[in-house]
């Protein structure tokens, strides 16, 4: 991957729709908001998307299809815990709709990103820091 594209990954803002309204920002590099705290408690987490796999842009019918099957593979995971509606911004205003998952190791989680075309997600344990995933 270009050092452009691991950029664009860093300067992403990933957030993550909170059940009272509003949201929490995730930033690579940076500690779990603290809003989130208790939803993850010691256990892994990742955000992660379907859209847009390999960095090309698709249709929004081919990318909801697809963010649609990625859900139901989550929900079928036995480690998750918790899913949450979130949303990727680029500092150049790209979007992407994305999910907040609380429970799968970065293994399955690569195996996801794999399978849905992506180039890398976010993960990180418990409050510590969001790390930048690049599945191998």
């Amino acid at each position: 991957m270009d050092e452009a594209l691991i950029a664009a990954y860093r300067g992403t803002d990933y957030r993550v729709r909170l059940a009272g309204g509003g949201y929490a920002s995730i930033r690579i590099g940076q500690p779990l908001p603290a809003s989130l705290a208790p939803w993850v408690n010691e256990y892994p987490w990742g955000f992660i998307t379907a859209w847009n796999p390999r960095s090309q842009p698709l249709s929004r019918a081919h990318n909801r299809q697809a963010q649609r099957l990625l859900l139901r593979a989550l929900r079928e995971s036995p480690a998750t815990r918790q899913i949450a509606a979130g949303v990727g911004i680029g500092s150049n205003g790209w979007k992407e709709r994305s999910l907040f998952v609380v429970g799968p190791e970065a293994g399955p989680l690569d195996a996801l990103a794999r399978r849905f075309g992506q180039h890398g997600y976010v993960y990180g344990r418990g409050n510590g820091t969001a790390q930048l995933r690049l599945p191998p």
